[in-house]
This record gives C-alpha cells, structure tokens and sequence, in this order.
C-alpha cells in the first residue's frame, strides 16, 4: 500500500517544465483544484547558488561513517537507507527532512554538463588511446563541420586525426566513455550540433557541451545498480547547479517532513 501510494505521489508531482524564473527549482500551473491550494507548503525549495566549497575526498560519502552527508545545497541525505529506483526512471532517498525525488537522465546531463564544462575552458580531460583506431569518412559538409570542431573536442578527450585520403581516424575518446561506438557518437554529436536550437545563440563551445552531456548521460530506462544510484548522487550535490539540467528542468524535487502527513489527511 506504500508504494501504491508512493508512486501516485511520485506521478501526481513529477512535473518538470522548463524554468521561467532565475533560481527556480520547479513550476506547477496555476489550478483551480482545491487539493493544491496549499502545494507550496509541501516544498523545501532548492538553491541553486550552494556550491561545493571543500575539494572532494577519495572516499565517497555514502561509504564513510557519517550516514548522513550535507551536500553542497543544503539537502542532508541519509545514506543508510537504500535508495530505491522508480520506473527505472526515478531515484528515491531519504532526506533528514523528508525525501527527495531525482530523475537520472537530468541528473547526469548536468553532472557531465559541468564536467564538459570544465574541460573545455582550461581542465582538459585524459584520453584513452584506441586499441583499433577508427576511420571515419564523412559528406563534405559534416567533414567541414568535423574539422571546425577538432580543437575543442579535443579539449574534451576526442583525439581525432584527419589522414591524407580525407577521412578522419579516432584516435582517442574521453576516458569516461565506453569504447566500441566511436563512430556513431561522433556522427550523432554532429547531428545533435547542426539541429541545436537556432532561437539560442549559445557559442560553438557551448553546444558541443550540451550535446556531449545530453549524448553521454544515463538514460531513462536503465536499471541502476546501488553503487551507481549513490555515485550519481553524490556526483550530483557536488555540481555548482545542482537542482537544473542544462536544458532548464529541474533534476529533483525535494518534499518536507509534513508532505506524507498532508497526503493522509493527518
């Protein structure tokens, strides 16, 4: 009966709209339905200025003595209790005051949105070397794009070579990234690069990033082990913005202590 009503819950508040305010961690409609007169109450919200001020340790949080860990947005996560994955979809934990909500495809573009990020404007990221270079040949316009694009993606781990026959050899990949599909990411990353939305003007550099976070991220869809669900997490409170995708929906929700109380009449 819990998690009936759990997951009504889940589906009744699970509205991720793009954000039309600075700051904003989610937006519901105005309704005239009298059970969401008071939905602000049922809310903490989100921060999206906390910042991660100590250098993380080799340790992960959910493995150290402390259950439970203060990320850098303010939100106390108690780590000794399992968390649990809704319609492979949906993170569930528990919170010191209430419990929180996370969609990890959202969740992990962010993650890589401002790892990308990073290596792009200065921290390059390591590359793994590939044990059978792939060759790659191209129409003429997408190898004109390609070649554009060379330096920053090596920026963020692709080493790509353009040999004498005019095709393009992947050299390397960031070392994040499972090998074996080379050639497919790097032809959807072009496609994904030349239908990026014209109504904002985002730099060059930019759009790669978008594109490589939104490419790489865990999809909806996938079961998660324990260990993945708490790296993700983990990895997610330590991002500057922790509760925005880069595409402006929220990557959580977070529900107080009286929320269930409410949801029983109590």
């Amino acid at each position: 009966m819990f998690y009936c009503s759990l997951n009504k819950c889940v589906d009744d508040f699970l509205i991720l709209q793009t954000f039309s305010k600075k700051n904003q961690a989610h937006f519901i409609e105005k309704s005239g339905d009298a059970s969401l007169k008071h939905w602000k109450e049922f809310f903490t919200p989100a921060s999206s200025d906390a910042t991660q001020s100590a250098a993380a340790s080799a340790t992960p949080l959910w493995q150290k003595e402390n259950t439970v860990a203060t990320a850098g947005s303010g939100i106390q996560i108690v780590y000794e209790i399992p968390f649990v994955q809704l319609h492979q979809t949906y993170l569930l934990a528990t919170t010191r005051d209430g419990f929180i909500v996370i969609h990890q495809q959202l969740a992990h573009e962010r993650i890589l949105y401002e790892k990308y990020g990073q290596a792009a404007h200065g921290h390059q990221m390591a590359t793994q070397k590939s044990l059978f270079p792939v060759s790659l040949t191209l129409a003429a316009a997408d190898a004109a794009l390609l070649n554009d694009l060379l330096p920053d993606l090596d920026q963020i781990g692709y080493q790509i070579e353009k040999n004498d026959q005019h095709e393009f050899v992947i050299q390397g990949i960031p070392a994040d990234i499972l090998p074996g599909n080379e050639q497919n990411a790097i032809e959807l990353l072009l496609e994904q690069f030349k239908h990026f939305s014209s109504e904002i003007q985002f730099s060059k550099r930019e759009k790669i990033i978008r594109c490589m976070a939104r490419q790489q991220a865990i999809k909806a869809g996938r079961t998660l082990t324990s260990r993945e669900m708490h790296q993700l997490v983990e990895e997610l409170f330590t991002c500057n913005s922790p509760n925005i995708s880069p595409s402006g929906a929220a990557t959580y929700l977070l529900f107080n202590g009286d929320y269930l109380t409410r949801m029983f009449g109590k």
